[in-house]
């Protein structure tokens, strides 16, 4: 598990997912990065119900990125989880 995915892999994966071209699919990745970017700088927190939550904190003299998975990146990785739906 350690091929890493690129932009352009996940924008055809997200064309395919949504049946459109890969153009719009980048619009579409390029808006919800920005749009989580915006929120974190903002310091607002971001939560992806069945992915995980991000969140920066003071930490010291900077801040701190954090992430709190959600139960089913918990349960694909072996971590204690509650979930049994299908991964």
């Amino acid at each position: 598990m350690n091929e890493r995915l690129q932009r352009k892999d996940v924008v055809q994966r997200l064309a395919r997912r949504m049946g459109t071209d890969e153009q719009t699919a980048a619009v579409w990745l390029d808006a919800v990065t920005e749009t989580l970017y915006k929120a974190l700088k903002e310091g607002r927190s971001v939560t992806l119900p069945g992915f995980g939550g991000f969140y920066v904190r003071p930490h010291r003299a900077a801040w701190a990125f954090k992430f709190n998975p959600g139960q089913k990146l918990r349960a694909l990785f072996g971590w204690t989880s509650s979930y049994k739906g299908k991964l």
